[in-house]
């Protein structure tokens, strides 16, 4: 059995992070990094969003492929698609972002990578959806979408551009 969620559904989940972020931040300079692969096209959506009020925003992107705890339990080499952080890290306010929070691990993995770069101000975490059934003891502070799942269900997010449609697919174990 699976749940599907449409372009419609993905497109408030963008909107409610956006309005979330602007609530809290104001016109505060902050910077939107989003995690390769599907986080970083979500950051470039609520950016789009956020710069519609000329807010200050940076951009970059973030691959957290070696810094991953199941490295070497992967079945086959990760895809190394490189970071783009152009603007100073170093007391910088960041706000993570990625496309679903599972078990906490992408982001401790992107926690690690991020500071590699410098000493952010403040980091914060938005999350296009978050499913529960955490490891770590990381929450976000922005969420597009909720969503119950089972622990063993399986989420598939599709997004225009690197999948060529907006869709969430939950598959029940």
């Amino acid at each position: 059995m699976s749940r599907t969620l449409d372009a419609d559904a993905i497109e408030e989940g963008v909107q409610a992070l956006a309005k979330a972020i602007r609530e809290r931040v104001g016109d505060q300079p902050v910077a939107l990094v989003g995690i390769r692969s599907r986080g970083d096209e979500v950051a470039e959506r609520v950016c789009r969003v956020l710069s519609e009020d000329d807010a200050d925003l940076l951009y970059g992107t973030l691959d957290i492929s070696l810094y991953r705890d199941d490295y070497e339990h992967l079945h086959e080499n990760p895809q190394l698609q490189g970071s783009e952080i152009d603007f100073e890290i170093e007391g910088t306010h960041i706000i993570l972002v990625d496309d679903v929070l599972f078990t906490g691990r992408t982001i401790r993995a992107a926690l690690d990578a991020l500071c590699d770069y410098g000493r952010p101000a403040k980091i914060e975490l938005a999350v296009l959806i978050d499913r529960g059934h955490r490891e770590m003891p990381i929450q976000p502070d922005y969420v597009g979408i909720t969503l119950e799942t089972d622990r063993r269900d399986h989420v598939y997010v599709s997004l225009e551009g690197t999948d060529g449609i907006d869709q969430v697919e939950v598959k029940t174990a």
